[in-house]
């Protein structure tokens, strides 16, 4: 790993501490809805971004390609006005043409790709992510806080046993992944309230909907510091997680560990993962 041995110590004291209510550099964004569409409020629905955004919202990580009836059925918006701002959209490059259907374009991608705060995340993690990928040979996640929920960074894995559930860019609840949860135990106590607001649903059978339960495991996580989350987004698979933070006290993210339930080896992978959660904390320092 990065880190030197003799900072493992420092690194459980970091770990364990929680993150100041100041800056972070995880995302926030409002929950979408008419009263939160930027400064205008609903107002800001009617301006030409305040409807381009919900069509290219409208795609989700599962659609290679939407046809025009789609998007006008999933924007809102009337057919005339999605068709002519889909055109436009196809001329700067933001969306492509697949024969009548439409799909993200590249323009996109390349712009997502200039995100500094992120490209900065993600240099600073993705070493020992490799390292941690060579020493368990299972799935490797990074994640970012985003409203409720946590959005995978980046994600490296081996060919074998790969997880579905997650990929680069997609979004799960804070409230049911390792990742999530780790996130949740080191935020303000104002998201735990946000997050049970907007109400527990089960992914599966196992999945914690119990506020109270859910308030005892954030407790743990911030006396151990690493979580453990068994089966409660994908049966068969658990997930070793730890928060990590930029310097001491700053939280930027999650690392974690997936592997199937029957190959999770949490004891063995626990110093690994807490280790580099140190080493990327000093990498941002």
């Amino acid at each position: 790993m990065k880190a030197p041995a003799d900072a493992a110590l420092a690194g459980r004291q970091a770990l364990e501490r929680p993150a100041p209510q100041g800056l972070m550099y995880s995302a926030h964004r409002a929950a979408p809805g008419p009263a939160s569409e930027g400064v205008g409020g609903a107002d800001s629905m009617n301006s030409v971004l305040g409807k381009v955004r919900p069509i290219l919202e409208a795609f989700t990580s599962d659609d290679a390609a939407l046809s025009l009836a789609e998007l006008v059925r999933r924007s809102g918006a009337a057919k005339a006005t999605v068709h002519r701002l889909a055109q436009e959209l196809v001329t700067w490059g933001l969306l492509e043409r697949e024969g009548c259907d439409y799909r993200l374009g590249l323009r996109l991608f390349e712009l997502g790709q200039r995100v500094h705060r992120q490209r900065i995340l993600r240099e600073a993690v993705q070493p020992y992510m490799e390292d941690l990928l060579l020493i368990t040979q299972e799935t490797i996640h990074f994640a970012i806080h985003d409203s409720l929920d946590v959005v995978y960074l980046d994600k490296i894995f081996p060919h074998r046993g790969l997880n579905a559930e997650s990929r680069v860019a997609g979004r799960l609840p804070l409230y049911c992944t390792g990742t999530g949860k780790a996130i949740l135990a080191y935020s303000p106590p104002s998201l735990f309230v946000d997050v049970v607001r907007a109400g527990l649903k089960p992914i599966t059978r196992h999945t914690v909907v119990s506020p109270g339960r859910l308030r005892a495991q954030l407790d743990r996580i911030r006396e151990e510091g690493i979580v453990l989350e068994a089966e409660e987004i994908r049966l068969g698979y658990a997930s070793l997680a730890v928060p990590v933070f930029a310097g001491v006290n700053t939280l930027v993210g999650a690392l974690s560990i997936t592997a199937p339930t029957y190959r999770m080896d949490a004891a063995a992978y626990a110093t690994a993962l807490r280790t580099a959660a140190l080493g990327i904390a000093r990498s941002l320092a």
